[in-house]
């Protein structure tokens, strides 16, 4: 199909003047969109859009000002670059509904605070030098080796004394975590 062909279809609003474009045109189009749009989903989106955009604005396509192609070009182009605009506008990536809520559910924040209560009751049950050590590794980050050093101790006789208290706790709370079942 010739592009005059084309554009008198689309400007007679023919339905299939639209399917040619697409058919014949919608590579170009989907090439002059995937460098400015990197999400598929977004080309795909943009694409019908550009589609839509040509439909509506074909009136205004002048063969005296410039060649069909570069007007198609152009249009695709300013309908990717607007996409791209209010997709950083929005925080990158507009919300699906299937997106899922990053925020826990009343059921997991019942459940987060029930762990949270059981490891701070199997802390407590330890002696203060063996809680201590937990939290100097794990809540302040300390190194084993800085910790070797400031006990006295090598840093395989931490690692030792880490692994018997982790061993404990997984058991004082796996042993909780049966009796509620």
């Amino acid at each position: 199909m010739e592009q005059r062909e084309l554009v008198e279809r689309l400007l007679r609003r023919d339905e299939t003047g639209m399917e040619e474009l697409l058919r014949h045109y919608g590579p170009l189009m989907k090439y002059v969109i995937a460098p400015i749009l990197p999400d598929p989903r977004d080309r795909e989106d943009c694409l019908s859009e550009a589609a839509l955009r040509v439909w509506e604005r074909i009136g205004q396509f002048d063969r005296e000002r410039g060649s069909w192609a570069a007007w198609l070009t152009a249009l695709t182009r300013n309908t990717a670059l607007n996409r791209a605009r209010s997709n950083a506008r929005h925080g990158g990536e507009a919300l699906s509904e299937q997106t899922p809520s990053q925020e826990p559910g009343p059921e997991e924040t019942v459940l987060q605070r029930e762990r949270r209560a059981a490891v701070q009751r199997a802390l407590e049950e330890l002696p203060a030098g063996s809680r201590a050590l937990l939290y100097r590794k794990y809540y302040y980050r300390q190194s084993t080796a800085q910790i070797a050093a400031e006990l006295g101790l090598t840093e395989r006789a931490v690692e030792g004394k880490l692994y018997r208290l982790k061993k404990r706790l997984r058991k004082s709370l796996g042993g909780e975590g049966h009796a509620g079942t």
